[in-house]
């Protein structure tokens, strides 16, 4: 089965003003259906054909860098549009709450070490929060790799993941990339960063 563009779960313009309506169709109607067609051309005729995604993202250092890097954009922008929406903002509460704090201090100080992680990315790249040994902890990857992947050099479950390459947000905020970092927490869907938070405790 070849893999295909999952639906957005709200509309273009749901998350406007933060994220614009244009952005949004090519990130997602353009970036990311490149890397779903671009992987199915790679894997095709292959022993990689017949694997799930988690399966070959998490083989990333011994697949093609083909597989590597569309594999990575497929799994990565399927995760990101999921745990937006146009609900989103506010903190955490319950579980996830009690880890920010305990594990940050506060959750303002979370969000300032989350926004570092991701200005101080060289180039393109993402920004993560993730379960690591049962405990939460901010990781940063360059271009389309993720923190389940063999080659990351901090692995571990993602439950949070913001994309920092510029077609995530250069048209609304030009190469201002902190203040598109302050805006995104406008639209994370806290619901739903929490059930994964919840899987990855378990």
């Amino acid at each position: 089965m070849a893999f295909t563009l999952p639906a957005l779960p709200y509309a273009y313009n749901a998350l406007e003003p933060h994220i614009d309506e244009l952005t949004m169709q090519i990130h997602h109607g353009k970036h990311h259906q490149a890397y779903v067609d671009n992987l199915n051309k790679a894997i095709a005729g292959t022993p990689n054909e017949g694997k799930s995604l988690e399966e070959l993202v998490k083989a990333a250092g011994s697949i093609s860098p083909a597989v590597r890097n569309n594999g990575g954009g497929h799994w990565n922008h399927s995760f990101f549009w999921e745990i937006l929406g146009p609900k989103g903002g506010g903190a955490p509460s319950g579980k996830l709450g009690d880890a920010i704090k305990s594990t940050f201090g506060s959750f303002e100080a979370f969000q300032e070490k989350f926004a570092a992680g991701g200005a101080g990315r060289f180039g393109s790249g993402w920004v993560w929060l993730i379960v690591k040994d049962g405990k939460l902890e901010i990781s940063s990857t360059p271009n389309q790799d993720n923190p389940l992947m063999d080659v990351a050099e901090v692995k571990g479950t993602p439950i949070l993941g913001v994309d920092v390459w510029e077609h995530a947000y250069y048209l609304k905020y030009q190469n201002k990339r902190p203040d598109y970092l302050k805006a995104i927490w406008n639209v994370i869907d806290w619901s739903k960063v929490a059930k994964h938070f919840d899987a990855a405790s378990k």
